[in-house]
């Protein structure tokens, strides 16, 4: 029988998924991503996509419908105008466009529309497009904390789903005509209504350790912002001996007309800080990455003794200013006594004091002696965030006699067990409300900075893991600015009513790798990336409020005090006594096996899509990547075959560490099939052979589209794996069977073949450019040498040296960096063009770039795969900041291309208007 192909497996419409992505990562308010934190999430543009393409069929599956090439595009491009309404982000919940998508799918599947499984469902993305497309939606996961998220997107709502609020206050308002609640709107009235009464008694009992402070000016009383603290050791010179402060930066704000800085004072051994409005710090800090210096005495101290002080309980904290409410700008304020009184909260009990995770790579306070959570957060902060975790349940007991007297049943069938009466809702409305004091925490810690360029708290988790913060910032969680209690709950409201409550979804603490008995159903997944995150241990971290707060509405869910984590599928060598061959045998067996549960979960008509990002090279093989190696080797070993690959870009190109840095923006989608075995085998010659003729068109199409070169290797795993996967054997030489392993290393090599033959289709100045850097990047070379190369491609050192190419003299020839290029712009050189456009984007970005470009826009697409080519060689030399800047340019490329053009176009008109006046 004909296997039907689908969408996914011949034609994706990557750019507008593409930009519907990027721009999803910059909306805030109403996003699922809000409504608890979740380390690499998936857009959901990207998911909804993907889903909807795997389920439509290609329509050169069908020549009895389509029967001529354009008929097929035609029809292509109807599916692509589809996805393009579908993922645009305020069409999330649009009628019109998902009962279109709706009926496409059935139009193709029929009425047997597949649930959808993902074992993996870590922050929900894929399980909520499912059910946002009308697929009954599965969601696995071991760790308790994702389980609870998926609870609340798609389990939680539909149970719910266009219930009028229950609390008084509306259904007051409701009585004048204020009607009309649906999808999860009247459960996020509830939340707003019951997470405001929540902080109006948190505030009746602790609001006194939240003091105002009083303008020195005015004498008016201001609602403090934030604490700005520093943590403190004594001086080891026994001259000195002060509590010397640690403090990365002094600076309390930066905006123009409005800077502020603090001042340590010194009176003995005693410390004092007082807040400067004018001039500059005398001091920008003293803490680095080298180690720390008295303020007092300019004593140098390493991090070793700050360590064992810390290890000691010798390291201590002061106060050194207060953030506050002024109008229309925070005011910067000294300490008094009694603010330091207010922040002397007595040791709070009943918090699990649990150890932090042993994780050297993630975990860095425990280096300093703060080696349990409650180390983390001050008095203060344990007082606030365990007063609002224990007023959930009663919070919950009053949701429900409310929800009674609305008309909900009154029984006691909980919200673990299925149930839809008054105590399942009083319960759903705790979830939520967990999920604001979880939020909070992220915000409420002693690992919180001051973000000196907004003027606001910089949350715990920037990056999957806790560092070490010296001076930190104390959140008042009763204001209204970030951090706050009243933040967090509109977060949450606005999240809740933006779910789509419709479907059902059915969500379960399970292992990947265990039968949980679905079968006949289609699977979406982004497992884990090898070693990338260790999602039990950062986990943690919330998981102990929400047990805190949950403890009694889900039971099983949290009867361990932390995160299951032994058969976390992460291949973390430190679980392992640091043995990395175990912790990849333990990755390795573990995917397997969850491999071949989903090849017994899966439709055979319908792919399987997985969702993988991974960027590391061997230390002793620069051409392989263990965690690719291992995903793949997982996928064909269960007998699948990879049809299909698109690179999906799930990162913003401008984030604070893409543009000068070598960081993946993409993730690449694995399509696969059951493989039916014909026992076809394939010699190493041919497989060379086949991925040679398809991986160059594969190459060319992924730079036409404008991927990232950091992403490049990863997309080209995907058309040259596919090759490898569709045959039961690749045989080498000597008859043994190729690994996975070599045939990347293949792929690796192919990829760099493709790429160095457009730099040789170069002019000669830029060829030999290009070969005296892979040889030596920028620095000298022997003038013999130098001249042999040169020689080779038909030039002189002295040609290159005179189109201000290289530097040539004493007998010695280099490279001229970007700095030192000359001002005259050769450009028929390739090589000065592409730096002097690299340097331009560095300096003046996008616009910098526009006056080399525009007058000859159609000639330059040489100049893009020249950079995909520099990047590479900048990588294998370990050049990462050169590799950045060609990255940028790639990704800056279409940007550039459009605003030379635009310019381009305005001197035109300009011109026609000058002749016809």
């Amino acid at each position: 029988m004909k296997k039907i192909k689908k969408l996914i497996e011949v034609a994706m419409p990557l750019e507008v998924i593409n930009a519907a992505s990027v721009r999803e990562k910059s909306i805030r308010h109403g996003h699922p991503s809000t409504l608890h934190l979740w380390w690499s999430r998936k857009p959901l543009a990207a998911a909804r996509a993907v889903i909807f393409a795997s389920l439509v069929d290609a329509p050169s599956s069908h020549p009895e419908l389509f029967p001529t090439p354009e008929d097929q595009e035609r029809e292509r491009q109807r599916l692509f105008d589809i996805i393009e309404r579908l993922v645009k982000w305020e069409n999330s919940n649009n009628p019109e466009v998902l009962s279109e998508a709706k009926a496409e799918i059935k139009k193709w599947v029929g009425d047997d529309v597949p649930a959808l499984l993902d074992p993996f469902a870590g922050g929900g993305t894929i399980p909520l497009e499912a059910q946002r497309l009308g697929l009954k939606a599965y969601a696995g996961d071991l760790n308790p904390v994702a389980v609870m998220i998926n609870k609340a997107m798609i389990e939680i709502p539909p149970r719910f789903a266009s219930l009028p609020p229950v609390n008084p206050k509306d259904r007051t308002a409701m009585l004048g005509g204020a009607d009309g609640y649906q999808g999860a709107h009247g459960l996020a009235a509830d939340v707003r209504y019951y997470g405001e009464w929540m902080r109006d008694e948190a505030f009746r009992r602790i609001g006194h350790l939240y003091p105002k402070v009083k303008a020195p000016e005015t004498g008016e009383e201001l609602t403090v912002i934030a604490w700005i603290w520093a943590r403190t050791v004594k001086c080891p010179n026994p001259a000195c001996g002060c509590e010397m402060p640690l403090v990365n930066s002094f600076w309390l704000s930066k905006k123009k007309g409005h800077e502020a800085w603090i001042e340590p004072c010194f009176e003995g051994k005693q410390v004092s800080f007082v807040v400067h409005h004018n001039d500059m710090p005398k001091l920008d800090g003293t803490v680095d990455r080298k180690g720390a210096v008295c303020a007092h005495c300019g004593e140098p101290v390493r991090f070793s003794y700050i360590r064992e002080e810390g290890k000691k309980g010798k390291m201590k904290e002061q106060l050194m200013a207060v953030v506050a409410e002024g109008k229309n700008q925070r005011r910067y304020l000294a300490v008094d006594d009694f603010q330091r009184k207010a922040a002397a909260v007595a040791p709070v009990e009943g918090f699990s004091n649990a150890y932090l995770p042993d994780n050297p790579r993630d975990f860095k306070t425990p280096n300093y002696g703060m080696k349990h959570f409650s180390d983390l957060f001050t008095n203060r902060q344990l007082m606030a965030l365990t007063t609002f975790s224990t007023l959930i349940p009663k919070m919950q007991q009053i949701a429900k006699e409310d929800a009674i007297q609305a008309g909900l049943p009154d029984d006691d069938v909980r919200l673990e067990a299925g149930g839809r009466g008054a105590t399942a809702y009083g319960e759903a409305i705790g979830v939520y409300l967990a999920f604001v004091v979880d939020k909070m925490t992220d915000y409420n810690s002693s690992i919180c900075s001051w973000n000196v360029a907004r003027d606001n708290i910089r949350n715990v988790f920037g990056r999957q893991a806790i560092p070490m913060i010296w001076n930190y910032a104390e959140s008042n969680p009763f204001c209204s600015s970030s951090g706050s209690y009243k933040n967090m709950l509109a977060w949450v409201e606005k999240c809740v009513e933006n779910l789509p409550a419709t479907g059902s979804g059915t969500v379960q603490q399970t292992d990947a790798q265990s039968d949980n008995g679905l079968r006949h159903i289609m699977v979406s997944t982004d497992p884990p990336y090898y070693d990338n995150i260790s999602y039990a241990e950062v986990s943690d971290y919330f998981y102990i409020w929400l047990r805190q707060s949950l403890r009694m509405t889900y039971p099983k869910l949290f009867q361990t005090m932390l995160v299951p984590r032994g058969d976390e599928l992460v291949a973390t060598s430190y679980r392992f006594r640091e043995s990395k061959a175990k912790a990849k045998d333990f990755f390795v067996d573990g995917m397997k096996k969850t491999c071949q549960q989903i090849y017994q979960y899966t439709r055979d008509d319908i792919p399987v899509t997985i969702y993988y990002a991974y960027k590391q090279k061997d230390d002793n093989d620069k051409d392989a990547s263990t965690g690719w190696e291992t995903i793949l080797s997982s996928i064909i070993s269960s007998s699948f075959t990879i049809t299909g690959t698109w690179p999906i870009q799930t990162e913003r190109a401008a984030r604070s560490n893409a543009l000068g840095a070598n960081s993946l923006a993409s993730s690449i989608v694995l399509v696969c099939r059951k493989r039916e075995s014909t026992h076809q085998v394939c010699s190493r010659k041919d497989f060379i052979r086949q991925l040679r003729r398809e991986l160059s068109d594969s190459i060319s199409k992924l730079q036409s589209a404008g991927i990232a070169p950091v992403d490049l290797m990863q997309s080209a795993i995907g058309p040259g794996i596919s090759v490898y996967s569709r045959y039961d054997q690749v045989l080498e030489a000597d008859g043994t069977e190729m690994t996975v392993r070599t045939a990347l290393r293949l792929i690796s090599q192919e990829l760099d073949a493709f790429l160095s033959g457009q730099s040789d289709r170069l002019d000669g100045a830029t060829s030999f450019a290009v070969t005296l850097f892979q040889q030596c990047g920028y620095d000298e070379l022997d003038f013999g040498q130098a001249d042999v190369l040169a020689r080779a491609k038909n030039i002189s050192v002295d040609d290159v040296a005179e189109a201000g190419v290289v530097a040539a003299g004493n007998g010695r020839v280099r490279l001229l960096t970007r700095e030192e290029l000359p001002q005259a712009k050769n450009m028929e050189c390739g090589w000065l063009r592409l730096q002097h456009l690299t340097a331009a984007l560095e300096k003046d970005g996008i616009q910098g770039c526009v006056s080399l470009l525009r007058d000859s826009i159609g000639e330059v697409d040489y100049l893009k795969n020249l950079a995909y080519h520099m990047y590479q060689l900048a990588e294998e030399k370990g050049m990462t900041q050169e590799a950045g800047a060609y990255n940028a340019l790639v990704i800056s490329w279409e940007d550039i291309l459009d605003a030379a053009a635009a310019q381009r176009q305005e001197s035109v008109e300009e011109l026609d208007f000058g002749e016809d006046y």
